[in-house]
């Protein structure tokens, strides 16, 4: 087959869906290569990188529409390239299938398949051609860069002799992809960075990553994420009403503003409204990820950067990822190359399009003349749903009354078998060691026994530090070494001597431990 890369017409778009190192590979399934002059000029491939990768340069457009059989490319085809499509060719790109009827029935009655990039299921073995993760991606990136383009001051914070700079506040809204890489790139930058999505399960992704999860105090069953793709389900307009109560306590304080809240083929919800952009201060900055669905913020506009009265930027880019055009590229390249590789499972050029697949079904909309859009569920879940907990048992007085004493009567016994076996075993010394040793033995035993006692109920999260400094405590023992190092016999003295260097080595590092441990919980 021949597989051919358009310049995208679409103006502003400067990404290629197709990259020299990604058309090595294709021509390794055995297929043949084709591109439009100029098509990856914007993203940093030239014509001549395409030609020494064994791609070949046609001058025009209309010249590859008729040449290759499958177009791959980047946006959805513009009327005029819709037309260009002939039977029994394939087109692979974003389609948005869901608004784009017009095209799709149009497209089905030529006799073309049309395969959907963002259609593709998400499921662990698709992944790889997972091209909305790999945009969502750059684009939540990109969405922090350009806030700190737009922000008056570092992101981390600095005490210098100059003066001392607070570090910057950011809240992301909603942690999908996007806003996953949103969250890493602002703690990277030393940001200190709050999150906040309706899905509880991702609360420990957020917190893995650095950043603080915004907790809402709702009692609301929300759906599981994985009877809706991984995708967050609409929420209830109680639960809504409380976020937004949450959100416009936060605005005061925020600094910069991350919305990223998006469901597929759906309106961008609005969770930043405009009394809580009044509220933030000035110089603050919001970027909107959601701007081609709406906004998530009341006064985003699509495609344009507005500063409102009180100073705060409201950034409504759509194009995140074409501002980066060489690693989007590089990035959505892979994810079709992949597409490519399952349709050509025998590496033959020859494709195969298994419509019993459930990616390839997933993602194609249009074939063999018919419509196939919307597809069926995946055989395999998105996300594997969270086993049911089964509700704890109500225990009435008596029960609860029952269980304590039984629990009571169980360590009663364990103790009492402890404390007799031990006696027994202390007896059992006593009778061939001398009175002098047992003195000290009874009062080693006891201390063993306390600190058990105390060690025994301390947090997890607290034993390394606790134990450091419990060793430098320990090091009582260096004055009884101090006594001896007097002593008439060398070898008592050297003792001694390795003792005080062993214990000083527990008490100043003991110490030295334990203040380190306890900087890597302060903030500053």
């Amino acid at each position: 087959m021949k597989i051919g890369t358009p310049k995208e017409v679409l103006e502003g778009e400067n990404r290629v869906a197709m990259t020299p190192d990604s058309a090595l590979q294709l021509q390794k399934l055995g297929h043949e290569c084709i591109i439009e002059s100029g098509a990856g000029a914007n993203a940093g491939f030239s014509d001549a990188a395409y030609e020494a990768a064994g791609v070949t340069v046609v001058k025009t457009a209309a010249a590859l529409w008729k040449e290759a059989d499958i177009i791959a490319k980047v946006r959805i085809p513009t009327d005029a390239e819709a037309k260009r499509m002939r039977e029994g060719q394939t087109l692979i790109s974003f389609f948005a299938p869901a608004e784009n009827e017009k095209q799709m029935e149009q497209l089905a009655k030529k006799g073309a398949t049309v395969v959907a990039m963002e259609m593709v299921p998400r499921i662990s073995r698709a992944q790889k051609m997972d091209a909305l993760s790999s945009m969502a991606n750059i684009a939540g990136y990109r969405a922090v860069i350009e806030a700190g383009n737009n922000f008056g001051r570092f992101f981390t914070g600095q005490v210098t002799a100059a003066g001392k700079v607070p570090p910057a506040k950011v809240l992301v809204v909603g942690a999908g992809v996007a806003g996953l890489a949103a969250i890493g790139t602002s703690t990277s930058l030393g940001a200190i960075t709050y999150a906040f999505d309706v899905r509880p399960e991702v609360a420990e992704q957020i917190e893995s990553m650095g950043a603080e999860f915004v907790f809402l105090d709702f009692d609301e069953s929300s759906q599981d994420s994985s009877a809706t793709g991984g995708y967050a389900a609409p929420s209830s307009p109680e639960f809504q009403e409380k976020q937004l109560a949450k959100f416009r306590e936060m605005a005061p304080d925020i600094d910069i503003v991350i919305c990223t809240a998006l469901i597929p083929n759906r309106p961008a919800p609005v969770l930043w409204t405009k009394d809580m952009v009044e509220l933030m201060k000035p110089g603050s900055v919001i970027v909107d990820l959601a701007a081609e669905r709406g906004g998530n913020c009341e006064l985003t506009e699509k495609d344009k950067k507005i500063v409102t009265d009180n100073g705060v930027t409201i950034v409504g880019y759509t194009d995140f990822p074409s501002r980066m055009a060489s690693q989007a590229s590089t990035l959505y390249a892979t994810n079709v190359r992949h597409m490519l590789t399952d349709l050509t499972p025998e590496k033959d050029g020859v494709v195969d399009h298994n419509m019993e697949d459930d990616v390839i079904r997933g993602a194609t909309v249009t074939h063999s003349g018919e419509v196939t859009f919307p597809p069926p569920p995946p055989k395999v879940q998105a996300i594997a749903a969270a086993p049911k907990k089964a509700p704890p048992k109500e225990l009435t007085a008596e029960e609860k009354k029952a269980q304590e004493v039984a629990a009571f009567k169980t360590q009663t016994k364990n103790q009492v078998t402890l404390i007799a076996i031990g006696a027994v075993l202390l007896l059992a010394v006593g009778l061939v060691a001398p009175a002098s040793f047992m003195q000290h033995f009874i009062v080693f035993v006891l201390s063993v026994f306390i600190g058990f006692q105390v060690i025994w109920n301390v947090a997890h999260s607290l034993h390394t530090p606790l134990m450091a400094v419990t060793n430098a405590i320990s090091s009582i023992i260096i004055l009884g070494a101090l006594m001896q190092i007097g002593s008439a016999s060398f070898l008592v003295i050297l003792l001694a001597a390795l003792s005080i260097f062993m214990a000083g080595i527990n008490i100043f590092g003991g110490f030295l431990v334990t203040r380190r441990m306890l900087a890597m919980f302060q903030k500053s």
